[in-house]
């Protein structure tokens, strides 16, 4: 099944889907899933690893996989839809994300009950949720450790790229475009420029994704370490420098300011 889900998906972001137009978000693109999809693949080596139990069996890693590579989906637009790009779907498109597995993953063979957890698994990628607590709440501890590995696997596989720092315009524009879409006054906006989004992310890192990926999401990050037990974490190592990296840059702009200017 991972093969076919995997191609039918690059094929609804590429535009070679019947259903859906070429992904047109500035950051949210296949490439992005494919960082995810790795990480994600990486965490399920760990826990074999590890030895964890109780043992994810290769259906419930198929189903992670899915979900992996659905998770994102909903920012992707009907032919039909012509306006703006999929960035407007930002703050919807989790939910958009379950509607296309719902619609999708019957066809090649995923059954109601595992279409449940694969939604669930989707569900977890949102920090934020109407229902607190609904998006963990699976009906065995294996779908807890896979649904929560696919979060953790969201994050880091989004914050460790490469060029994360030099993304951040491209996912401040998506947010732009979501606010308009919404009509969400300037003022009540999270981030009102792309400096704004840039100096929030240390900030969020350490006190909001630090504490999730900790206790909300079980610890699963751990298992990212290289050689296991006892080598580095990649994933981790990459994001602390490249948070340390924006602090810098951004002290050294706060010093060649004229001392009036300066904040204090």
């Amino acid at each position: 099944m991972s093969k076919q889900v995997y191609h039918d998906v690059e094929a609804m972001f590429s535009g070679k889907h019947r259903d859906y137009a070429a992904s047109d978000t500035p950051y949210h693109d296949f490439g992005h899933a494919v960082h995810v999809l790795m990480c994600f693949a990486r965490i399920m080596e760990g826990l074999r690893m590890a030895k964890v139990e109780p043992a994810v069996s290769f259906r419930y890693f198929e189903l992670g996989l899915a979900a992996v590579l659905l998770h994102d989906t909903g920012y992707l637009k009907a032919r039909s839809d012509v306006e703006g790009t999929g960035a407007k779907y930002m703050r919807t498109h989790v939910e958009r994300s379950c509607m296309v597995a719902k619609a999708y993953l019957p066809t090649v063979g995923v059954t109601e009950k595992e279409l449940e957890f694969v939604r669930r698994a989707i569900l977890c990628t949102t920090t934020t949720s109407s229902t607190p607590g609904f998006r963990f709440q699976f009906c065995m501890q294996v779908e807890g450790i896979v649904g929560c590995a696919v979060a953790t696997a969201d994050c880091l596989g989004q914050m460790s790229a490469p060029d994360y720092m030099e993304a951040l315009p491209r996912l401040f524009k998506e947010m732009q475009e979501a606010d308009d879409f919404h009509r969400v006054p300037p003022e009540e906006r999270m981030f009102k420029t792309v400096e704004d989004l840039v100096r929030g992310t240390p900030r969020f890192w350490r006190d909001v994704m630090q504490p999730r990926l900790e206790n909300e999401l079980m610890g699963m990050y751990r298992y990212l370490v290289r050689p296991w037990p006892d080598g580095e974490n990649y994933y981790v190592n990459t994001i602390n420098a490249t948070i340390a990296r924006i602090e810098k840059e951004m002290l050294g702009a706060e010093q060649e300011k004229p001392a009036l200017l300066r904040r204090t």
